[in-house]
């Protein structure tokens, strides 16, 4: 689906969609325990998957809506599913199922669409490994499609921390149902730290305790999941929440402002967009305790930001360096090439076709705001979610119409992004 945006001025209220990594947390959470209810959470094409994940392992699913989804669990023992698992593109999906999957006495085979299975899993596979389970490429390559199973049991394995968290997300999960727990010791630095940060935190409101150690995590073993009150209530999503900001920030009409709903403060990393769009000159005001963000349109300088805990921030740094004067240099970003696409590449590529003057090194971006004018042309969203809405941004300053091929991918985090751009009052029109 192509999606054409005319360069627009923008305001109003809008509320933020709930947060995908909470949602997927608390959906496989629900499923190690007996019963529970999330309320508020995402239904996007990624959380479905692992919704359909917890209903392979022998839980039930009911009442799949935007105000709730009800959950009868499996009791931290998955069965074998009767099929393959298909988690579409969603690498949470996977490597959090993974490790859930390892679990089971049976086999569990793990795909997804041409995306996924370029995506690296080795390191989740090797550690399933070390802790006497199953867990292979079935191309031998550390990617998709995987096979885990043969009852993984709890020890002490090694990671690296610079490839994706949510590998220890994965094993801290699982490892509160083992019988002995598992101690993580990680070999090189985290990165992306935050999502860790939030997956001990939704696991504390499950009553499931994991512990820092000196040199990486450990959970104790023969925990069950259990909610106090039987509810757990999702909290609004930063990185969705980045883009509304980005918006107001570079495309609020002259005498009004762009006021975000539902922007709670959580351990989500990823609302340091606040602080980075100050620190480039933006106005943003948040009420912490209503869980509003105000946000008038501003003159962006240049900043210099490490992406290094905040990888999903990348594509909306890139297009604020575009629109601000002076340079925005993005750090520690080699990570963020291994996500749906190689968002850094995709990003260098798009904003260029644009009329960015970027350049682009292994492990930073470089974004000379001052070389800059954005003009609307046509550019490629490159299957990816994050890629098109920062795309989307960049379109309502551009001169011109900018069209972004793949519209429909904001389904896996945010599916009502452009209808709110539209109340808003950005200029949207879809071809399909």
């Amino acid at each position: 689906m192509d999606i054409s945006i005319s360069r627009s001025r923008i305001h109003g209220r809008i509320r933020a969609p709930p947060s995908k990594s909470y949602t997927h947390r608390a959906i496989l959470a629900a499923g190690y325990g007996e019963h529970a209810v999330i309320t508020d959470p995402l239904i996007s094409a990624d959380t479905r998957a692992t919704i359909r994940a917890v209903e392979a392992f022998g839980g039930t699913v009911d009442h799949v809506d935007e105000d709730r989804i009800e959950i009868t669990g499996f009791n931290g023992r998955p069965q074998t599913p009767t099929d393959i698992l298909n988690c579409e593109n969603s690498g949470t999906t996977t490597r959090l199922v993974a490790a859930c999957g390892a679990l089971a006495d049976g086999l569990c085979v793990l795909t997804g669409d041409a995306s996924l299975r370029s995506r690296p899993h080795g390191p989740l596979l090797e550690a399933i490994e070390t802790l006497n389970g199953r867990g292979e490429s079935t191309r031998r390559n550390g990617q998709a499609p995987i096979v885990v199973g043969d009852a993984l049991q709890g020890g002490v394995v090694t990671i690296p921390g610079d490839i994706s968290s949510q590998y220890i997300t994965a094993l801290l999960m699982a490892g509160a149902v083992t019988e002995d727990g598992i101690k993580i010791t990680l070999k090189t630095e985290l990165k992306s730290a935050p999502y860790v940060d939030i997956t001990i935190e939704l696991l504390s409101a499950f009553d499931i305790t994991v512990n820092r150690t000196s040199d990486g995590f450990a959970v104790p073993g023969g925990q069950s999941y259990v909610l106090a009150d039987g509810n757990y209530a999702v909290p609004g999503d930063f990185s969705s929440i980045s883009y509304l900001i980005a918006a107001g920030a570079v495309a609020a009409t002259a005498d009004n402002t762009v006021i975000i709903e539902g922007a709670h403060p959580s351990a989500q990393g990823d609302s340091a967009i606040v602080e980075i769009v100050q620190s480039m000159g933006g106005q943003v005001t948040w009420d912490h305790d209503a869980g509003e963000l105000t946000v008038p349109a501003a003159s962006l300088n240049g900043t210099k930001i490490d992406v290094g805990d905040t990888p999903d921030l990348l594509p909306t740094v890139a297009t604020l360096g575009a629109i601000a004067d002076g340079d925005t240099v993005i750090e520690n970003c080699e990570h963020v090439r291994y996500k749906e696409t190689d968002r850094v590449s995709a990003m260098a590529t798009e904003l260029d076709a644009m009329g960015a003057s970027i350049t682009e090194e292994h492990a930073r971006l470089i974004i000379h705001g001052g070389d800059t004018t954005l003009t609307g042309t046509r550019v490629d969203g490159h299957r990816d979610h994050r890629i098109v809405m920062a795309l989307a941004i960049a379109a309502l300053v551009a001169e011109g119409e900018t069209t972004i091929t793949g519209g429909e991918h904001v389904d896996v985090s945010f599916p009502s992004f452009f209808e709110s751009l539209s109340t808003l009052g950005a200029s949207i029109q879809t071809e399909q």
